[in-house]
């Protein structure tokens, strides 16, 4: 009996750490002999601000237990986003899901988060600081959140590549280097 209360306090400060946003509500409504039944749909966005960050729907006849439901599914579905100085994106990206499409591209420092509603819950839950996002297509808040997602996913940090290349991290910088040198003399 004692263990429990520790247990429970455990899971609270882990649960604590988290920032979750709702992004969107959805009121939907089953027609039936006596009239309307109404029910909810939440869309919740999870994220630790440290670089880890998730999206959960929840539905439910009541909008407290439809977000609490989302939220739930959102810790449950975290992914990992590596970040430059912990504050922007390593390189352009793009993402997509369904008729949604996000492009997202890295800023430098004091930009702040230029994106719409449904992509800024995601990047502020993820801890970004700076970074310049458009979204094409489809303005839905599902589709929008699972681009972002999507194209979060694909987010690669140099220590992965140079992982993946069999080379050394600085080695890959150098050559960034001279790229950036090389453009400048042409």
């Amino acid at each position: 009996m004692a263990r429990e209360p520790r247990e429970r306090k455990d899971r609270e400060e882990r649960d604590s750490e988290f920032v979750d946003r709702l992004v969107h509500i959805n009121r939907v409504a089953k027609v039936v002999k006596g009239g309307r039944r109404f029910g909810f749909a939440a869309l919740v966005v999870v994220g630790d601000q440290k670089g880890r960050v998730g999206f959960g729907h929840g539905k439910a006849r009541e909008v407290p237990e439809a977000i609490r439901k989302a939220t739930e599914a959102a810790k449950r579905a975290l992914i990992r986003v590596p970040l430059r100085e912990g504050r922007t994106l390593h390189h352009d990206v793009a993402g997509r899901h369904g008729a949604g499409k996000v492009v997202l591209r890295a800023a430098p420092a004091g930009t702040g988060i230029i994106a719409g509603g449904p992509m800024r819950a995601v990047f502020e839950s993820l801890g970004m600081h700076d970074v310049v996002a458009k979204s094409l297509g489809s303005s839905n808040p599902y589709n929008l959140v699972r681009a972002t997602i999507d194209a979060l996913k694909h987010e690669d940090s140099p220590r992965s590549v140079a992982a993946r290349r069999g080379i050394k991290v600085s080695q890959l910088q150098s050559r960034r280097g001279d790229a950036d040198g090389a453009s400048a003399d042409a």
